[in-house]
């Protein structure tokens, strides 16, 4: 990143998230738990400061409490430093009672903001991502393109172009038509099947962006995908960034590419859990020169008093007494009692998997005690009586449908119940590659 550019970015979290949904019920899109101990906002926060980016606003608005409180325990600058801070923005309502209506009035509602920092680059970025960017390769490109406005952008199947803003490009990386969520799109060049969309992160020349923030208000025009960026495609010098030329120090050899998930699904949230998992992930997150950093864990360490474990996570405080873990994923003081048999799943915090049960293919949200014997994710016509389930079989548990048993002890702190033990041998625990 040129030494003299000052920046300033801005997170754009406000996400409501119905698509995920019912982990969404009561938390914005960005505050949804992800892996081991992240949230969703941690990618592209880790990614501003690894990339030596330190003044931030994160712009909130639906269900952000959570999120609030998050970064509040999770992303406190140093006090001495007044530039730096990732400070959490809601709508302050300075132009009028309404809400961000988008993307870009989002920004515009904030404008003092950039016109008190006067900032040389401003840096809009989305929170809803799984991946790795150093953002300073792109103000790089950016600089010397002399562009005043560059598009990070990656290839996706034609059929899914519907999802994305698509962008047609010159040979040197001009964009030439942006069109936002299209019904359908021409190949990118070099392609047959694949168009160019964008990731929904900007890097704006300041003075050009306070120019198009102002101009559209006056149009009553409010997303930078919709309105801005394709209103620019002829007044302005709009370039396409390369994503898959940034380069991550660390990244393994075996890891994928230029690795970017949007989890705004779902199933896409599923799967890019299990893209972490194994000897040889798609998506390490274990990263020395790059971390995805998260939130303190004063937690004690897991415990797993016996049982078969193969490719799964467990998490601070979890007890593993004696069940099966086949690709699964525990977050933060989740017991597993004797018995119990996890398969391709995702157990959030607080969560009793009971004496038993038997749970496939499923994310339960935390403080969910499961029953003993409890089957979820076998029988999907009577899961849909009681739960969510994905046109492609996932089942999810909301927050707390299973209340907690009356106990005399914690299951985070005692000991493993000695008078199940009791006339039975104790199995050594077996851990599959």
């Amino acid at each position: 990143m040129p030494a003299n550019k000052n920046v300033l970015a801005f997170v754009m979290a406000g996400g409501e998230g119905s698509r995920l949904h019912p982990l969404t019920a009561n938390r914005c899109k960005p505050a949804v738990p992800f892996n081991g101990k992240h949230r969703i906002v941690d990618f592209v926060l880790s990614n501003l400061v690894n990339s030596e980016i330190y003044s931030t606003y994160l712009l909130v608005q639906y269900k952000s409490q959570s999120l609030i409180e998050h970064v509040r325990q999770s992303w406190t600058m140093a006090r001495f430093m007044p530039q730096h801070f990732i400070t959490v923005v809601p709508p302050q309502m300075r132009h009028g009672p309404a809400w961000f209506q988008g993307t870009a009035d989002a920004v515009y509602q904030n404008i003092h903001l950039i016109e008190s920092m006067q900032p040389d680059i401003v840096a809009v970025f989305g929170a809803d991502h799984i991946y790795r960017m150093d953002v300073r390769q792109m103000i790089e490109f950016h600089v010397a393109s002399r562009a005043h406005a560059s598009v990070a952008t990656i290839p996706v199947e034609l059929r899914e172009c519907d999802q994305f803003g698509i962008v047609d490009v010159d040979a040197d990386h001009r964009i030439v038509d942006f069109k936002e969520k299209p019904k359908s799109a021409k190949p990118m060049p070099g392609s047959r099947s694949h168009a160019l969309a964008s990731m929904g992160n900007y890097i704006f020349d300041a003075d050009v962006l306070l120019q198009q923030l102002k101009r559209m208000h006056e149009s009553g025009e409010t997303d930078f995908g919709k309105h801005i960026l394709p209103s620019m495609v002829k007044s302005h010098k709009l370039v396409a960034y390369d994503f898959a030329t940034n380069v991550i120090p660390g990244t393994e050899p075996y890891e994928e590419h230029a690795y970017w998930r949007d989890v705004g699904t779902i199933d896409a949230y599923y799967q890019a859990h299990f893209d972490t998992l194994g000897a040889q992930p798609k998506f390490r997150m274990t990263n020395r020169q790059w971390p995805i950093y998260a939130s303190p864990d004063q937690a004690e360490s897991a415990q797993i008093e016996n049982g078969v474990i193969n490719r799964s996570v467990v998490g601070s405080g979890s007890i593993v007494d004696g069940a099966t873990l086949d690709h699964a994923m525990l977050r933060r003081s989740v017991l597993v009692e004797r018995g119990a048999q996890l398969e391709h799943c995702i157990i959030m915090e607080r969560s009793r998997i009971g004496r038993g049960a038997q749970v496939r293919r499923c994310i339960i949200d935390q403080d969910n005690h499961i029953p003993a014997d409890e089957r979820i994710g076998f029988d999907l016509e009577q899961d849909r009586k009681r739960f969510h389930v994905t046109p492609s079989g996932i089942v999810v548990v909301p927050a707390g449908h299973f209340p907690a048993r009356k106990t005399t002890t914690s299951p985070f702190r005692a000991p493993i119940n000695e008078e199940a033990h009791l006339g039975e041998a104790v199995p050594r625990m077996e851990v599959l590659a």
